[in-house]
């Protein structure tokens, strides 16, 4: 075996599996070593000067910094980092906010302060479950800064009285519960290498038809059955994380350690994820790492006095994301670092959530953060790797790197990492081991966008059959894709979800089963079930869907602001339309049902591309191979098709799994199911055999060996 020497160890994995990195092997293992200097940096940080894990450094992080009651023997112990303070002090309703009688050690070398509150002489602890508290800071100056605990594991919304005469920032709280919450459900088992993963994307607090904030309990009681039903095996959770502006998603947190109160307590939302892995049910945390709220009395910015502890100074220019009016982290901070991967095993060990998808990660990658001509990106391996070219920020990088390494130490059998990137950057989705940063799957960010530009653009007669396969399988070798026709994006106010493109105004007035579909709804209804099962079996290696698109919901999500009078009416996800047999949108609900039982069924998910053997413009079928499963699909809006030739690989007897022309998926039952469809030994499309298909316009079949 000849080595070939130019290709630095630490990245030869990824060149040997894809060989166009070559040129650029010297900038990828510079960025690699970056990962592994501070991964070895980190685990031999230790005083004594032992080795410990990743695992061990992120745990050790969340079990000293913060508040924390020892039950043993009744104190409390409080630590945080603030290397700008001069003096810091523990105040609240336990000490009937006395701003001198707990002050915290003076801060060590590394800027650290902390406390050991001993018990009451009855024992009990000196701080009440649930009470209020602040950490007060002196600054160099003299003045006084009143700051939430960077570490504190609960706040909530202030009561009408408190915000009228302090301000609406968040109050924090001492969340000690005599009787923590009990897990009683093993995580589900899967397996990266040939499980699927059908993901439904949800917010808590929309999951209700009724125009309010719906809590834990009620996604565990009314939302968790649905998704069980639907066949999904995964949750993604959105906007779990404290952010005192509900409108903005969950997308500008202000306290990491914090479970958003206004949809319950820690422990509600532990038994949501418990009930969820009794469901056999994975749960995913949408986690913020890539930004953070600008608010300072309640969030990070300006925490210790200074606007350079946990982020890039403003002055430097790297402080604040241009678009998104929110701070920057400092990823080459060690204090930093220690933050955000403790924050990681915090949730997995603490609230048993078994993986992430990262959010911003195109923002965090490139020092231009994907903003402006830039950020646009055509695919040249010089945009990502050039050192002249590129822009990457090589710790937001390296820090990538040490996230999945952490996530997948401590679930090493079962670990999930998503990343929301839409540049395309290469190797993000490979192994650490092999030079890659590590994720196990990026979002299919150019799907959507391609589905919409189709709607919005094109008559059906138009649509081009080879534009529509080639984007849904244009991603890179190997990185696998989660494949998705519309996320939370698509529905919020200023865009369209699919369902609206196709049916817009007519879903107010034309859903009724009780009088015949009109040309509108019956070209929506069939083209948002096409488009659902395409994405699915051929736009990547797992799927999600937002909820609610599922059946077609109606309207899009705009929270409460001044815009609208704070108003909640679209705040919220109409489930009873989907209850609701008078209603098409049952027809698409269940047709997702199917559609997911399906996949479960025959997993054509997590295995390789799908062979494509027609792409007709004329007749407007495509048809295409995967995992042993046929599927067949004509786009043409009026041409109906009798013993249409398709090619196949594999011989013998085929028969239909789905059929989305079925009556009660809101089709014509034109198709009969009982029917056998022999192979001809023959070549045909470059397949060795053909069968002969009855195709109707607008309907999808999937088939497989009988």
């Amino acid at each position: 075996m000849v080595v070939d020497t130019e290709v630095p160890e630490n990245v030869r994995g990824v060149v040997e599996f894809d060989g166009w990195l070559r040129p650029f092997a010297h900038v990828l293992s510079e960025r690699r070593y970056l990962g592994d200097k501070w991964y070895y940096d980190i685990t031999h940080a230790t005083t004594d000067g032992s080795y410990q894990s990743l695992s061990k450094f992120a745990r050790d992080s969340y079990k000293s910094y913060g508040l924390h009651a020892d039950k043993k023997t009744g104190e409390i112990r409080y630590k945080e980092w603030a290397p700008n303070a001069k003096q810091a002090f523990l105040i609240g309703e336990f000490n009937n906010w006395d701003e001198t009688s707990h002050e915290l050690k003076h801060k060590d070398e590394f800027g650290n302060f902390s406390i050991t509150i001993p018990p009451k002489s009855d024992g009990s602890f000196a701080i009440p479950h649930d009470s209020k508290l602040k950490v007060m800071f002196v600054k160099p100056d003299g003045s006084k800064i009143y700051r939430l605990p960077a570490w504190i594991t609960r706040a909530t919304q202030p009561d009408e009285a408190t915000a009228k005469a302090y301000g609406p920032g968040y109050e924090a709280r001492f969340w000690n519960p005599e009787k923590a919450y009990e897990f009683k459900n093993k995580r589900p088992h899967f397996n990266q290498k040939v499980d699927s993963l059908r993901i439904y994307e949800a917010h808590v607090g929309i999951s209700s038809p009724e125009p309010k904030v719906a809590s834990y309990k009620e996604f565990t009681k009314n939302v968790l059955p649905r998704i069980k039903y639907l066949g999904y095996d995964a949750i993604q959770l959105m906007a779990i994380m404290e952010h005192a502006y509900y409108a903005s998603f969950g997308y500008q947190v202000t306290n990491f350690f914090a479970a958003s109160s206004r949809y319950g307590t820690p422990e509600e939302l532990k038994e949501l994820v418990d009930t969820a892995h009794g469901m056999g049910i994975l749960v995913l945390l949408d986690v913020v790492h890539s930004h953070a709220s600008k608010n300072a009395e309640d969030g990070l910015n300006e925490f210790d006095g200074s606007d350079h502890q946990y982020f890039h100074s403003s002055s430097s220019g790297r402080g604040n994301h241009p678009d998104w009016d929110s701070r920057l982290f400092n990823y080459g901070s060690f204090e930093v670092q220690r933050f955000l991967l403790s924050n990681l095993a915090f949730y997995i060990d603490v609230y048993q959530f078994d993986g992430f998808r990262f959010d911003g990660v195109t923002s965090m990658l490139y020092l231009h953060h994907g903003v402006g001509e830039s950020g646009s990106f055509s695919g040249d391996y010089n945009e990502y790797l050039s050192k002249e070219r590129s822009g990457v920020d090589h710790e937001a990088v390296a820090y990538l790197m040490l996230a999945n390494d952490l996530v997948h130490e401590l679930l090493p059998q079962s670990a999930i990492t998503i990343a929301e990137d839409v540049s395309g950057y290469p190797t993000l989705c490979l192994p650490r081991s092999m030079g890659g940063i590590g994720f196990d799957y990026r979002l299919g960010m150019a799907l959507p966008d391609m589905w919409i530009k189709l709607l919005r653009e094109r008559r059906d007669e138009d649509w081009d059959m080879s534009f529509i396969v080639h984007t849904l399988t244009n991603r890179r070798h190997g990185e696998k894709v989660v494949a998705y026709c519309e996320s939370h994006d698509q529905a919020l106010v200023g865009d369209k979800t699919l369902a609206f493109w196709l049916m817009d105004a007519a879903m107010y007035t034309d859903m009724s089963v009780l009088k015949p579909a009109t040309m509108v709804i019956d070209r929506g209804i069939s083209l948002h079930k096409m488009i659902r099962l395409l994405t699915h079996s051929l736009g990547g290696e797992a799927f999600l869907a937002f909820e609610g698109n599922e059946f077609g919901h109606p309207e899009w999500l705009d929270f409460p602001n001044v815009n609208n009078g704070d108003s909640f009416h679209y705040a919220r996800r109409q489930f009873n339309l989907a209850d609701d047999p008078l209603l098409r949108y049952r027809m698409l609900y269940d047709f997702d049902a199917a559609l997911q039982h399906c996949e479960s069924h025959h997993q054509w998910l997590n295995t390789p591309q799908a062979f494509v053997s027609l792409k007709h413009e004329v007749d407007k079928i495509i048809a295409f191979e995967r995992n042993g499963v046929l599927f067949i699909f004509n786009f043409h809006p009026t041409e109906s098709y009798t013993d249409y030739r398709i090619g196949v690989e594999t011989p013998g007897t085929y028969k239909i799994v789905l059929n989305t022309d079925r009556k009660e998926f809101g089709g014509y039952k034109r198709i009969d199911e009982n029917a056998r469809f022999h192979t001809t030994d023959l070549p045909w499309n470059n397949r060795k055999n053909f069968i002969q298909v009855y195709i109707p316009s607008r309907v999808a079949l999937v088939c497989a060996l009988a």
